[in-house]
């Protein structure tokens, strides 16, 4: 096996990355490109830590291979915000005080972001459907969902 150059898109920008051909996504982001929003967590795509986004679709990174990923849009955390202005949905974690340690929150972010794209104002069952796959160890969830409804009360 030898190491492949491969080109990718993330957030926005084309980014040239060497990998083998088993190195996941999570990998090329902390590792070569210093994008570290993307936590290692489980490592198994249990906990939603590493999720990103590919083609607009919260997507585990530890369980995809770089490689693979040429051709496609990845979004991370970093790219959410416009430069330093936040999302409407990092600001309405801010505001609800929704985080805590932080290490499930680029997931959360995530997750929650491609929600509001796809259902500008989610109930609360929507937000909770939609972050079924991203496990916070310090939270009751409660301020987290009460932030992805705020976003959504925000949206035009």
């Amino acid at each position: 096996m030898s190491e492949q150059l491969v080109s990718l898109s993330i957030n926005g920008r084309a980014r040239p990355v060497r990998a083998m051909p088993f190195h996941t996504l999570l990998e090329v982001l902390r590792d070569q490109l210093q994008l570290t929003g993307a936590k290692r967590g489980c490592n198994q795509g249990i906990c939603g830590a590493c999720t990103v986004q590919v083609d607009g679709q919260p997507m585990r990174a530890c369980l995809s291979l770089a490689v693979n990923l040429a051709d496609r849009e990845i979004t991370t955390v970093e790219g959410l915000a416009a430069g330093r202005t936040l999302s409407a949905m990092q600001q309405a974690f801010v505001e609800c005080g929704a985080v805590q340690c932080g290490f499930c929150i680029s997931g959360m972010l995530i997750s929650a972001s491609a929600l509001l794209r796809d259902n500008p104002h989610p109930s609360e069952d929507d937000a909770r459907q939609a972050l079924v796959g991203n496990l916070c160890r310090c939270s009751g969830y409660a301020k987290i969902i009460e932030a992805v409804c705020r976003a959504g009360e925000a949206a035009p």
